[in-house]
């Protein structure tokens, strides 16, 4: 409240002191002024500066490249400089000014529609210097109302409305509105109302591909009262010289349903300003959080082409889509794999984006377009996504200037390499990366997956035509291959499965078992000579020949228990978030991979023992039955994607 009561204090003084002095300059010279006003605000009002080109993108990014989209940024904040001049020229501007500098296309609509006798309604949105319009129809001879809202600041707002009257213009306040109106259409006057910026009480309908708040207030009159709409736009054309362009009068049509009529009429009055915002692009008020109401949530996934990470990312994908709907919201989710041309273009890529500052991507994109391959680039800047999810560290960098170009949300899953946690919304870290929490840092038990209910059955459904089931005790078995810090090798197969046989046996039991693409081929044949033809075994996938979606998920479902080897951090943490007994042996790995098995075992989301000790802990578990702890990192994150959107 102080800043604003500061703000408005100060605007209103400004205000007065360089009133005179602007109406005593030549007017060339007054506009002039005004111009290089808005190219200083271009350059300091970083906030709006970004917010008007983000805008600009959502509205025209299809058919403009960066360099253009920031051209016309640049090019709307100097009409808007001009425009705040004019307002302190309004106690001086006359019918002679007008006559001169002001240009309307279309008065015929307007006699037109006064020959009607139900009242005429301008409908305009926020375009060029729209204050002139009470001047402009007092000078035409007919009585002029503008419905005026209450601003942020009450002292500048009321020396505007001084200004206004000053030249006959008649001033309806939000208060005493519906009466006014009625009264002015049925005495035949005319009116001026906006579309846009309808706020919380607008109607939703489609602006530029993406929904937008409009106001219904021009179409509730119009379908009440049969008064007649004209749609109004203003545009500057050269310094002083503007052109209002008045359309032809629209036709309300009706079909009997209040509700349906005011939306359907309303999207098609707003089509008829989405061509004049194309056709006049500078002098639209893109400074306005245009879109800032809409239901729909455009959700933009990152593919690194690791099916691990892809799998994080949709997980955080799935989870927004819930908390969208749980906020009647309507979520849609693109996938872009993301491909550099090179390896060198992925590191200078990284080291590019630290030397980027919070707006400096805004019309340059320069990077993505030198070191990603061009149908990326051109696939990503098509885009107007609402958030943006990657997973990966090549992918941190991508995130960070999409989301700078957009000013989209932007979610990392895992700790950047080079870039800080504070130039992202939301960076997901597992503990084991040893990152600290914070306010848009959130630390997970395991890697994110799409583990729940609903997805297990689904996975269940698909896997059970493949595996002939017949006893009431199933064991997983989910080996995973060689990494940079673990070997498979054929020994410690062996002692595995030498266990997981003897359990099997002694629980008259079943076992499905699925490799990943990373197992050696000497396991693999070791996994056919001891399964293939082995009684008890329902189902073996060798993923490198055969690897359904459906298999790891399939297996966790229908097993009671699941043996899974300890290199894969997503496998295992999709087991520990599955509900089932999990039990994985032991190998040599690195210290994170250790650090990230010690935190599963202490928390009791997974029974970690030598290979030798699997059919102990196995047997213990059935003898038991100990409670079961479930990895529950989805409920954490879900908290923080609400506090995101």
């Amino acid at each position: 409240m102080k800043k604003d009561f500061i703000a408005d204090y100060a605007s209103c003084i400004a205000f007065r002191l360089l009133s005179p002095v602007v109406r005593v300059l030549p007017l060339g010279f007054s506009l002039f002024l005004g111009r290089l006003a808005g190219e200083l605000l271009y350059v300091l009002d970083c906030k709006h500066r970004a917010r008007a080109y983000a805008n600009i993108k959502t509205a025209l990014g299809k058919s403009l490249s960066p360099a253009e989209l920031k051209s016309l940024a640049k090019g709307f904040y100097r009409n808007f400089g001009q425009n705040l001049i004019e307002i302190l020229l309004l106690p001086v501007i006359d019918k002679k000014y007008l006559d001169k500098y002001i240009n309307i296309e279309g008065l015929d609509f307007v006699k037109e529609a006064f020959g009607r006798g139900k009242g005429v309604i301008f409908a305009g949105i926020h375009s060029g210097s729209w204050e002139l319009s009470n001047l402009i129809c007092a000078t035409l001879g007919f009585k002029f109302y503008l419905v005026v809202r209450e601003q942020r600041y009450p002292r500048l707002n009321n020396l505007l409305n001084v200004y206004r009257r000053q030249k006959g213009c008649c001033l309806i306040q939000t208060q005493d509105q519906t009466r006014a109106l009625i009264q002015a259409l049925k005495n035949n006057d005319s009116i001026g109302i906006t579309v846009d910026q309808g706020g919380k009480s607008g109607e939703l309908v489609d602006f530029f591909g993406k929904e937008a708040s409009m106001a219904t207030g021009a179409l509730r009159l119009a379908l009440k009262y049969q008064a007649v709409i004209l749609p109004a736009y203003h545009t500057r054309i050269k310094g002083p010289y503007m052109k209002v362009v008045v359309e032809k009068p629209f036709e309300v049509k009706k079909s009997g349903d209040v509700k349906e009529d005011i939306r359907n009429n309303l999207q098609e009055l707003v089509r008829i300003f989405e061509k004049l915002v194309l056709r006049f692009p500078r002098d639209y008020l893109w400074i306005y959080k245009i879109w800032k109401y809409g239901k729909r949530k455009n959700i933009l996934i990152l593919d690194d082409g690791k099916t691990g990470h892809l799998r994080q990312s949709q997980a955080v994908s799935e989870g927004l889509i819930r908390v969208c709907r749980q906020q009647d919201m309507k979520p849609a989710v693109d996938v872009v794999q993301v491909r550099f041309k090179n390896k060198l273009s992925r590191l200078t890529m990284d080291v590019s984006s630290v030397l980027s500052g919070k707006y400096q991507c805004q019309g340059c994109l320069w990077c993505l377009k030198t070191f990603l391959e061009p149908g990326v680039y051109e696939s990503l800047t098509r885009l107007n996504p609402d958030i943006i999810i990657s997973c990966g560290s090549s992918l941190a960098a991508v995130n960070y200037a999409l989301s700078r170009q957009g000013l989209s949300k932007s979610v990392v899953v895992m700790r950047p390499p080079l870039l800080t946690a504070k130039k992202f919304d939301l960076v997901i870290v597992p503990r084991h990366d040893r990152t600290r929490q914070g306010k848009n840092v959130v630390v997970t038990d395991g890697a994110l997956n799409l583990i729940n209910e609903d997805y297990l059955n689904a996975q269940a459904r698909a896997l059970k035509p493949r595996a002939d089931i017949s006893k009431a005790l199933i064991l997983g078995l989910l080996v995973g291959g060689n990494t940079r810090y673990f070997s498979l090798h054929k020994v410690l197969m062996q002692e595995v499965l030498g266990q997981v046989k003897a359990v099997i046996e002694e629980y008259d039991a079943q076992v499905l078992t699925s490799t990943s693409r990373r197992t050696p081929p000497e396991i693999e044949s070791l996994l056919e000579l001891e399964l293939k033809d082995y009684p008890y075994s329902r189902l073996l996938i060798i993923a490198s020949r055969d690897n359904p979606a459906y298999a790891v998920g399939g297996i966790l479902a229908l097993s009671e228990i699941v043996v899974v080897s300890p290199e894969s951090i997503s496998m295992i943490s999709e087991a520990a978030s599955s509900g089932k007994y999990v039990v994985v042996f032991k190998s040599r790995l690195d210290k994170r991979h250790e650090r990230f098995l010690k935190r599963l075992e202490d928390k009791k989301y997974i029974y970690l023992c030598e290979p030798r000790e699997i059919g102990r802990v196995i047997t213990k578990i059935l003898r038991e039955q100990p409670e079961k702890n479930i990895l529950k990192d989805s409920v954490k994150i879900e908290e923080a994607l609400k506090r995101l959107i």
